[in-house]
C-alpha cells in the first residue's frame, strides 16, 4: 500500500550527510500545487547546513500561509479573515468601525477561547459552550458579535475545504430576551423637554436644543444629524441630504463615511418650524462648508460626546428614559399616527425593510411631502 502524501505545505524527515569538507541537509517538502520536492541546503558544519535547511522551508512554507488546513489553529485563521475585513473596508464595503469591533472582540474573547484549537478541534459543543459562557459573563450583544466573528471565520476555513460545514450554524439561538415596547416622547412631553434644555445653559451653549429639534423633525441617527453640512442643507426648498454618518475611526479621529446602506442616502423635506431653525442658525455660521452642528472649533462633533451631552441635560427624574434614538422613535411613531404607510416611515428612518420599522421604532431617497407635514406638530400639544 502506498504512503500517504505529506500535508500541503510540510516536510518529511530532515537528513543531514557529510560530503567532502562540507554538510549537506535535505528532506522532502509538498509545495502548493501537490508536487513534492527535494529541498537542500549545505553548510561548514551539520548544524550550519541544518539551520539552512530550516530557514529555506520556513521562507518556503509562508508562500502557502494563506492554506487552511484541518490542523490550522484557529488564530492563523483568525487573522487571514481579519485582513480580508480590513481589505473590505479599504474598497468601501464594510465599516471602519466594524473592523474596530471585530478585533476587539476577537483580542478580548474569542482568541484567548479559541485561538490555539486546530480548526478541525472547533466542534459545534466548543462553540456553543463558549457563547453560553460569553453571554453569561459579558451579555447578549458581545455573544451575538463573537458569534458573527467565530463564523466568519470557520467560514473561510470552509470555503479553503478544511471543515465540512460551519459548526457556529448549528449552534443554539443567542435569544434576546423581553424587549420593552418602544417608547417615544408625548407632544406634551416634548414641549416640556426642549423647555428644559433651553433653561440648561450647558446644553444651550453645546447647541443640544436645535440638534434635538432637528432630530424630530427628521427622524435621523445622531451621527446622521452631526455629519450634515450646510452645502447639503437647501432652506429654501426646504430639504436636507442626509448621505453621511460621524464615526470615530481608530487611528484617523472623526471622519464622515457613508451612510449604513443605499437606503441610508435619502433626501428629507423639513417641518416649517424646521426650516426656520435652521435659517436661524445658518444667518450665524462661519464657513459656509462646516457642519450644521460643529464642534467648538467648527469640525465634526463626537457622537459619543454628545450623548453624554445630552444625559447631563436631561436631568435625573422625569426623561431619564430618553437617549438620542428616543427622537428618532418618536418621529417614526408620530409619522405612523399620521397614517402614513410603513414603507413611508422606513424611507424617512433609512431602513431598507418596513418590517424593521415596524418591530422597533414604532410604539428612500426623496420621501413625500405628507412627512414633513405630519412633523409640523412635534410641538403641538392639542394634537393628542
Amino acid at each position: 500500500m502506498p504512503r500517504p502524501p505529506l500535508p500541503i505545505g510540510t516536510h518529511g524527515k530532515i537528513r543531514v550527510y557529510q560530503s567532502g569538507s562540507m554538510w549537506r541537509a535535505l528532506t522532502k517538502f509538498r509545495d502548493f500545487d501537490g508536487v513534492t520536492r527535494s529541498v537542500e541546503r549545505v553548510g561548514k558544519t551539520k548544524a550550519a547546513a541544518q539551520r539552512q535547511l530550516k530557514q529555506a522551508l520556513t521562507e518556503r512554507t509562508a508562500t502557502v500561509a494563506e492554506v487552511v488546513a484541518p490542523s490550522t489553529r484557529f488564530r492563523e485563521v483568525a487573522e487571514q479573515w481579519f485582513r480580508s475585513v480590513q481589505a473590505a473596508a479599504a474598497q468601501g464595503t464594510r465599516s471602519p468601525t466594524t473592523v474596530d469591533v471585530y478585533r476587539s472582540q476577537l483580542d478580548r474573547h474569542v482568541l484567548p477561547a479559541l485561538g490555539e484549537l486546530r480548526i478541525q478541534e472547533v466542534t459545534v459543543p466548543r462553540v456553543d459552550s463558549f457563547l453560553s459562557a460569553l453571554r453569561s459573563q459579558s451579555g447578549t450583544s458581545t455573544a451575538k458579535t463573537s458569534r458573527t466573528v467565530v463564523s466568519g471565520v470557520l467560514g473561510l476555513a470552509v470555503r479553503h475545504g478544511a471543515i465540512p460545514n460551519n459548526p457556529v450554524r448549528e449552534t443554539a439561538r443567542i435569544e434576546e430576551g423581553h424587549k420593552s415596547a418602544p417608547r417615544a416622547l408625548t407632544a406634551a412631553e416634548r414641549t416640556r423637554f426642549l423647555d428644559q434644555l433651553e433653561s440648561d445653559e450647558t446644553a444651550s451653549g453645546r447647541d443640544i436644543p436645535d440638534l434635538v429639534r432637528f432630530m424630530l423633525a427628521t427622524g435621523v441617527r445622531i451621527g446622521e444629524a452631526l455629519a450634515v453640512c450646510w452645502p447639503e442643507v437647501d432652506c429654501e426648498a426646504g430639504l436636507v441630504s442626509v448621505n453621511f454618518t460621524v464615526v470615530r475611526v481608530k487611528g484617523k479621529g472623526l471622519v464622515r463615511k457613508s451612510t449604513k446602506s443605499s437606503s441610508g442616502e435619502r433626501t428629507l423635506p423639513l417641518p416649517s418650524w424646521a426650516v426656520e431653525m435652521l435659517r436661524r442658525r445658518e444667518s450665524k455660521r462661519g464657513d459656509r462648508e462646516e457642519p450644521v452642528f460643529p464642534d467648538s472649533l467648527g469640525g465634526l462633533r463626537d457622537p459619543s460626546n454628545t450623548r453624554r451631552d445630552l444625559r447631563k441635560a436631561r436631568g435625573t427624574e422625569e426623561f431619564t428614559w430618553v437617549t438620542s434614538h428616543v427622537f428618532r422613535k418618536t418621529a417614526a411613531t408620530i409619522l405612523d399616527e399620521a397614517g402614513l404607510s410603513a414603507r413611508v416611515v422606513a424611507d424617512q428612518l433609512g431602513h431598507s425593510r418596513p418590517s424593521l420599522t415596524q418591530d422597533v421604532y414604532l410604539g428612500r431617497k426623496a420621501v413625500t411631502e405628507d412627512a414633513a407635514t405630519a412633523l409640523e406638530t412635534v410641538f403641538d400639544s392639542e394634537s393628542e
